[in-house]
């Protein structure tokens, strides 16, 4: 008997919050296959409130009897099982880096772009979902990119440390720890210490100077907005789940603080939070197991015309990814 959905990666830190989302969004537990490696294979997995599901290993799943199979993956498993699942008849959804990569591929956010015309450019059945920070920053512009073009947005990061794995959640417990113990400080995940520390070292160094988050940004949020060139600085910071992102965007028609904040708040997924006092701000540990992205501190900036800063604070995994994931997956189980 078939699975309507699978998620491959169901184990890991994304994959255990899609397993939820779609839970949240009704599937049932018998809908589900929870595809892992030979290592994590038999793992029970909570899914919803009361039901668990087991995984099982992925190079023995039958792709032809899922409709849509979800990768929640490192690019190295996507681009090995990605076709697999594409051939058997399926829709493949990657949220890992290899699909993104490939431009006849196309990168979707439901509600943003999920239109007939982008998804049928999907000519062997493989949409692309875009990293955590391009997500954020994607849907909060949108609307404001809609009604007055923006040119040029200048990105700053701060991000947790759960994009980056459990492995390195536990670095930054350990070494928190250290400290306190006055003990050595091991290190192997990240290229510094990361507690009470800030890294701008974001996935790998690219020839330019840029690292792999930064050249994501640049890239992906065009193929989303078409037009807008991105500037990025991308951090490594020592908290658990959460991102933060400073944004500066400058447009080609008059855009101010009000106009903004109005546009922001009537995006699904987005919520405005902006009381312009201590606690009308959102922060990362704030947004933990929330499904929006917040927006916080919308102003004008003094320095451009038609240009406007705020903050972006989101959870990582599941505003920013596992739900929009699991609304884009039935979306394309609904299409066949």
């Amino acid at each position: 008997m078939g699975k309507a959905f699978a998620v491959v990666g169901a184990s890991g830190t994304l994959g255990r919050e899609v397993l939820q989302a779609l839970a949240e969004a009704g599937v049932k537990a018998e809908d589900v296959a929870a595809l892992a490696s030979d290592r994590s294979a038999g793992t029970g997995l909570t899914y919803g409130e009361d039901d668990e599901v087991v995984t099982k290993e992925i190079g023995a799943h039958d792709f032809s009897k899922t409709k849509v199979t979800i990768f929640c993956t490192a690019a190295a498993v996507a681009s090995t099982h990605v076709p697999r699942a594409a051939k058997a008849g399926g829709w493949a959804l990657d949220a890992s880096a290899h699909s993104r990569l490939d431009g006849n591929v196309p990168l979707v956010i439901p509600g943003l772009n999920d239109t007939d015309a982008v998804l049928e450019k999907a000519v062997k059945r493989v949409v692309a979902f875009p990293s955590a920070c391009v997500s954020m920053v994607a849907r909060a512009l949108k609307p404001l990119h809609d009604a007055a073009t923006c040119k040029r947005a200048v990105v700053s990061t701060y991000q947790c440390v759960s994009e980056a794995g459990k492995d390195a959640m536990d670095e930054l417990f350990g070494q928190t720890r250290n400290v306190y113990v006055n003990m050595p400080l091991e290190r192997e995940h990240f290229v510094k210490q990361i507690a009470f520390n800030t890294i701008p070292h974001c996935g790998n160094f690219q020839d330019d100077g840029s690292t792999s988050d930064e050249a994501a940004l640049a890239h992906e949020t065009p193929r989303l907005l078409p037009g807008v060139k991105v500037a990025a600085t991308c951090v490594r910071v020592p908290t658990f789940v959460g991102h933060g992102i400073s944004v500066v965007a400058e447009f080609a028609e008059p855009m101010g603080t009000a106009q903004a904040r109005a546009m922001m708040k009537r995006m699904n997924g987005v919520a405005v939070v902006d009381l312009r006092h201590e606690q009308g701000i959102v922060t990362p540990l704030e947004t933990q197991g929330e499904g929006s992205i917040f927006v916080s501190r919308i102003r004008d900036d003094a320095s451009a015309p038609n240009s406007i800063a705020f903050w972006l604070a989101a959870d990582n995994l599941r505003a920013a990814l596992a739900t929009p994931i699991a609304r884009l997956a039935l979306e394309l189980a609904a299409r066949g």
